[in-house]
């Protein structure tokens, strides 16, 4: 009986202990749901060190190391506004009717599609997180209400010289239809820590050494390389004009493309690549724009170095993005504004835990992806309404037999497709370009009007969006004259009312 007995104390000694060990690690284990470091970069190109571009990027080249970096990423719409209302809403534009600038109070609205709509960080709200945030974000920095703590945004981009070292900002333009740019560049100012960005990394950093109860998301938003292109002077004195090479461009290239393309790509606010050459500037902006990655690969590298050093660098998902690709001479100008690739593809890296470290994934990707790809990795229940598919699949095995292709859409029924090889470009009224990229890596030969292409163009046709929301009315693009009249036409009964 005293042995059965002290057997039996035993066992619930064992019992108590073994339930406390297991409260216990379950508290560890919501301790472990992983931090969120969202970095988005402004109008930042795939020219990084680690795409195998000219920039010199330390920082960034190190973070790719650290994770997954997606070589053919693209954007869902070629312009600020509407490419991070998607993001952050889940949903493609021509869900949304978001296709122009947005104010970002607005962006859920009494839209059908956005009304009743969590955005990204709210949903982290909602599941128990601390959201920080700071810079540009959504267009302007975030509605209000979404962090709980928010750093705001300075207005502008930064510090400029009392007089334009280069470009006026209007170009050719006609002053009453066109708005004006804060296109120029220069060495401008002496320090960084007169940037923004600068500023912008300090606030993060001052929250990373915090203790914080809860997982947190962090956004950090950084301005350059959006124009002005604007850095410190070291910042060009690492790329010499003797060492800048200058992009493919055919003056004839968009001699094959249809009417529309070229209302849409009509900019004359921007430096068009025959006045460069002709004014001695092309190596000039490539320099400045190179100068500009450098110095925010450097705002990047404090930040990273201090989550580095803190108590949550195990356990943070870091999401690097930019909102859309930069044209610098390709396709006759400098700017975004278009449906071709050197103006929708996007650097995206994933890094952080249970995420692969220097695995590279050559198969197109939406940023449309990045809400749900998030909400996966750190364990969050997946969203019904985000139309974007979660990477963390492709990053863990990247699956070789699924079609998959990347659509980008710019105002109104103006969509493009990429594939691993081609690249499908249906406008409004119907006019089509069609790429090889294998043969021709710069689209310079419009293959749409070759009945070689005919079944091809069909299959692309397939996956062409099935719904084309009217504009959102709270968005609008003033800047170019074609979405002014296409939204008009477009929503003809509001603005009739008006």
């Amino acid at each position: 009986m005293k042995l059965h007995y002290l057997f039996s104390f035993g066992i619930a000694l064992l019992s108590i202990f073994g339930c406390k060990n297991n409260s216990e690690s379950t508290v560890v284990e919501e301790k472990k749901q992983p931090n969120v470091l969202f970095i988005s970069v402004d109008d930042l190109n795939t020219m990084l060190g680690s795409y195998g571009g000219p920039a010199k990027t330390p920082n960034i080249d190190k973070l790719a190391a650290m994770g997954v970096q997606f070589n053919d990423a693209h954007c869902q719409a070629p312009l600020c506004g509407p490419s991070r209302a998607s993001i952050m809403t889940g949903l493609r534009p021509s869900t949304s009717g978001i296709y122009g600038m947005i104010d970002d109070n607005k962006i859920v609205s009494d839209n059908p599609a956005t009304k009743d709509i969590v955005l990204l960080p709210e949903y982290f709200k909602q599941n128990g997180y601390h959201t920080m945030g700071i810079g540009k974000l959504f267009h302007a920095h975030a509605p209000e209400g979404v962090f709980n703590e928010s750093g705001g945004r300075e207005k502008g981009f930064g510090p400029s010289p009392k007089v334009r070292f280069v470009w006026d900002g209007y170009g050719t333009s006609d002053r009453k239809n066109y708005g004006r740019t804060s296109t120029d560049w220069g060495a401008f100012p002496e320090s960084d820590a007169l940037m923004p960005d600068h500023q912008s990394v300090n606030w993060a950093i001052k929250r990373l050494q915090k203790k914080h109860e809860k997982p947190f998301f962090m956004g950090v938003g950084f301005l350059r390389p959006h124009v002005p292109l604007y850095v410190p002077q070291k910042w060009f004195d690492l790329y010499s004009l003797d060492s800048i090479k200058t992009l493919p461009y055919l003056k004839e290239d968009l001699d094959d493309v249809p009417p529309i393309a070229h209302k849409i790509n009509d900019l004359p606010m921007m430096p068009s690549t025959e006045w460069a050459i002709e004014h001695g500037e092309w190596k000039n902006i490539i320099q400045a724009y190179l100068a500009c990655i450098s110095y925010v690969d450097y705002e990047i590298g404090r930040l990273l170095d201090a989550l580095e050093d803190s108590e949550y660098a195990d356990n943070t998902v870091i999401v690097f993005w930019s909102d859309h690709g930069y044209r610098l001479g390709e396709k006759s100008t400098f700017a975004k504004h278009a449906l071709w690739n050197v103006a929708t593809k996007v650097p995206l890296i994933f890094a952080g835990p249970n995420i692969p470290k220097g695995k590279v994934v050559n198969k197109p990707a939406e940023l449309l992806s990045i809400y749900p790809t998030l909400l996966e990795l750190c364990k969050l229940p997946s969203y019904s309404k985000n139309e974007g598919k979660s990477l963390v699949g492709t990053m863990k095995k990247e699956n070789t037999l699924d079609k998959i292709v990347a659509i980008t859409t710019y105002g109104y029924n103006n969509h493009g497709i990429k594939s691993s090889r081609y690249h499908y470009i249906q406008y409004e009224d119907g006019g089509e370009e069609f790429y090889d990229l294998l043969n021709d890596p710069n689209e310079f030969h419009n293959l749409a009007t070759l009945p070689a292409y005919n079944e091809l163009l069909e299959n692309f046709k397939k996956d062409l969006p099935k719904n084309n929301a009217k504009w959102d009315e709270n968005s609008k693009y003033k800047f170019q004259p074609y979405f002014v009249e296409q939204k008009a036409r477009v929503n003809p009964s509001k603005n009739k009312s008006k």
